[in-house]
């Protein structure tokens, strides 16, 4: 089944590469979030797709139909493409309906049609009671509903969201993951989303693509990416927990291999045959009195259920979660279950490039 394929993509500013050869397949109506940190390509992918830019380099298509690449160009206007901006972009002299109806207006849609799709539109993002108020009188939720209406009275092929949810509060942006993952729901569009919040990443797409310096360090399901990261960056960024360099390794054997982190024998899953660090999550960690590992707490962090803690062993530094408050200072023991061991030659100058980050 088409849907948006990215070929080699590469975009240069002022010389600097902002995207260096990057390529994805993405399955029509699948919702894909791109996530990463400030300046590692994502928003100029995004742009390249809608065709606010022209790429240096390789090619993009939607449908078959080839956008950008190979001599050809099509311009944004031309593409059907749905963008729904940080910003909302409303038009603030217009009524609900009247903004959501602009795009159907600009392609002289005849009058009764035109009504028909606004007033579909409107209740599919439940804007009906709201068609004849300003944007001013409206919420932010309600504002981005109203960018979401007008994308999808347009009927894209694609719909492009650009970190929609920066501008909201915690609560509103709560309310508007259930709205896009209820848009998509219904519509079935192929989505492509943006953002530097990995919450808002694993709780909405389908598949996530990591980004890091101008490159897809790890395109896969939310569950994937935290459970087994590729690398030390897609470890480090996505979820909590820590990155661990090992001493000593065994060869894996059923999925599991013997690595030596912490002072001690660890028993990990993983499929590389020389793996170079183990990821450990909070819950692989386990507050343990027979424990073989030592650990101070440094910091504990109410989470509404539970408490983080931020422990220091003689080699590292853990995160793990515990039913009850931590005084900082405590000492305690912990046992791990299953971590995960990959192999990452190159971990040394990722790490230093997250933490200068």
């Amino acid at each position: 089944m088409a849907g948006l394929s990215i070929s080699n993509v590469s975009k240069l500013f002022a010389g600097t590469p902002a995207l260096n050869g990057v390529s994805a397949e993405i399955a029509k109506g699948e919702f894909v979030a791109l996530l990463g940190p400030s300046g590692c390509g994502k928003t100029t992918l995004l742009r390249l797709t809608a065709g606010f830019e022209m790429p240096d380099g390789g090619q993009i298509a939607l449908d078959g139909q080839i956008l950008a690449g190979g001599g050809r160009f099509v311009p944004p206007e031309d593409r059907n493409i749905g963008i729904v901006f940080q910003s909302y972009a409303l038009w603030p002299h217009k009524t609900v309906a009247g903004n959501v109806a602009y795009p159907l207006e600009v392609r002289r849609v005849p009058t009764a049609e035109r009504q028909r799709r606004v007033a579909e539109a409107l209740a599919l993002t439940g804007l009906t009671a709201f068609a004849d108020r300003a944007p001013a009188q409206l919420s932010g939720g309600q504002r981005q509903r109203v960018a979401l209406a007008r994308c999808l009275v347009a009927d894209p092929r694609a719909v492009l969201l650009d970190e929609p949810l920066a501008n909201l509060d915690l609560a509103l942006r709560s309310a508007m993951q259930e709205a896009f993952t209820a848009f998509h729901r219904r519509t079935g569009a192929t989505m492509l989303y943006v953002t530097h919040d990995q919450t808002e990443a694993l709780a909405l797409a389908d598949r996530v693509a990591v980004m890091q310096g101008g490159q897809i360090r790890q395109f896969a399901a939310p569950e994937a990416l935290y459970d087994r990261p590729r690398d030390c960056f897609v470890a480090g960024f996505v979820g909590d927990g820590a990155v661990i360099p090992l001493q000593a390794t065994t060869m894996p054997q059923g999925g599991r291999v013997l690595v030596e982190a912490l002072g001690q024998q660890i028993e990990a899953r993983g499929a590389d045959a020389a793996p170079t660090h183990i990821c450990i999550r909070p819950e692989q960690l386990r507050i343990d009195p027979q424990g073989p590992i030592r650990a101070r707490v440094s910091a504990c962090t109410y989470q509404g259920g539970r408490f983080r803690l931020v422990l220091e062993t003689a080699q590292e530094t853990l995160i793990a979660h515990a039913p009850m408050r931590a005084r900082p200072g405590e000492e305690m023991r912990l046992s791990l279950q299953s971590p995960w061991a990959f192999h990452d030659p190159s971990a040394t100058a990722i790490l230093r490039e997250m933490q200068d980050a």
